[in-house]
């Protein structure tokens, strides 16, 4: 990353203009990416109900003891770098600002449910009229089509509803589910590749498009072979001793685990790819299990992997994760210390600039999630926090669409921004 006294060179997406709806993460880290790459984003919000569309905006994790909607710690990781704009749409004037916006930008972006956008007066029929070429990118739970589409959902929901809840787990206990809201970073990231798709189809042919996403079907795409053993054999995923979450089944290993070490809460996970790899393993274990023939082959470990697993847990339990990860890394036996995110983000030289320092308006200084891509030609950058409550009025009003000081004086106290 290249510090802020630095000459940059544009970024790859310089001159892209993004008119932004989008909000939380699925939406709002699509559009994330894009800024970083030096594209334009201006994020459109509602001032009189003072941050509320989005519930990250003043929401934990938070800095310091300080509170309000400019403090929400996620809504700053993934709104860096765009430029906000308070319009009330209630109003005609507000919605003919907008009208203005849409015509000086390339895409609109947006994660509402369906419909929205259409009930103010800006579905996709009349921002062509406004812009022949825009292009609308939507990402909802279910889509605009189909028998769901009037269905609001949350990323946990789309999870359970598209299968994916249902094949994590551990044998004969209840499905477990994936935890945080996985599919908000999967939708995000589908629709920032969307963007970008529908960006390179107008630069080929001038031609704008509407890019309807549904972040369920995101999700049913991640089910693969799941959905393909079922459809195929008749084989469900949950079944008698399936599935198990800390197993390999395809392709077959074992040891392939998660096993408890010393210390609070402290894990390191193991995993056995061959006969070579055990082998490797045998030779730093104490014990009887390194010399068993039981376990000599895949077929062995296999047939006996609960008792192959109960020995692993009785060699890592009294032992330091990070110990047993450089003995058996100089082994060469496939394994890792179960890192907890405070151990991560400080201590590993491999993700040094992930987690740059940026300046936010009203917080300071403060990390954020960076980027995990290198680019050597046009690298991402990021410097300023997501915008305080419509920071950027003035920029955007008198910069982009040419308002005078006066006009805008008079939208503050008519209430339009």
């Amino acid at each position: 990353m290249t510090s802020e006294g630095d000459k940059d060179p544009p970024g790859a997406l310089a001159g892209v203009r993004i008119c932004d709806f989008t909000g939380q993460l699925a939406g709002a880290g699509a559009t994330k990416w894009l800024s970083a790459f030096g594209a334009e984003v201006i994020r459109i919000e509602d001032p009189v109900m003072q941050g509320r569309w989005d519930i990250l905006r003043g929401n934990v994790p938070f800095k310091d003891e300080r509170r309000g909607i400019e403090f929400g710690g996620g809504f700053n990781n993934h709104n860096t770098d765009k430029l906000g704009v308070t319009l009330n749409l209630r109003t005609q004037r507000g919605k003919e600002l907008l009208a203005e916006i849409i015509k000086r930008s390339d895409c609109v972006a947006e994660n509402f449910a369906a419909g929205v956008l259409e009930r103010w007066g800006f579905g996709y029929e009349q921002m062509r009229a406004l812009k022949a070429d825009i292009i609308y990118v939507s990402n909802c739970g279910f889509g605009h089509r189909g028998p769901y589409r009037e269905f609001k959902s949350w990323g946990p929901i789309v999870q359970a509803v598209s299968g994916l809840t249902f094949t994590s787990g551990l044998p004969d206990q209840p499905p477990a589910g994936w935890g945080f809201s996985y599919m908000d970073h999967t939708g995000g990231y589908y629709m920032a590749i969307a963007i970008l798709l529908a960006l390179v189809h107008r630069r080929r042919t001038g031609e704008g498009q509407w890019v309807d996403l549904a972040c369920t079907e995101a999700a049913l795409s991640l089910n693969g072979p799941v959905l393909l053993d079922w459809t195929v054999n008749g084989r469900p995923s949950r079944r008698p001793g399936q599935p198990d979450s800390n197993r390999s089944t395809s392709p077959a290993m074992a040891p392939h685990g998660i096993y408890a070490c010393a210390g609070d809460d402290d894990w390191v996970a193991i995993a056995c790819r061959s006969d070579e790899d055990w082998a490797r393993l045998a030779r730093v274990m104490e014990g009887s299990a390194g010399k068993d023939s039981r376990f000599a082959s895949l077929e062995g470990r296999l047939a006996h992997e609960d008792e192959i697993d109960a020995a692993m847990t009785a060699w890592t339990r009294d032992k330091n994760k990070f110990d047993i990860q450089r003995r058996l890394r100089a082994a060469g036996a496939p394994c890792s210390a179960v890192q907890k995110p405070e151990e991560r983000i400080d201590h590993d030289p491999d993700t040094d600039g992930l987690w740059p320092t940026i300046t936010h308006t009203a917080m300071g200084q403060v990390r954020v999630d960076g980027l995990p891509a290198k680019f050597s030609a046009t690298p991402w950058r990021m410097r300023h926090g997501a915008p305080c409550l419509g920071e950027h009025n003035d920029q955007v009003l008198g910069g982009l669409l040419g308002l005078s000081a006066r006009e805008i004086d008079e939208l503050r106290a008519e209430g339009v921004i």
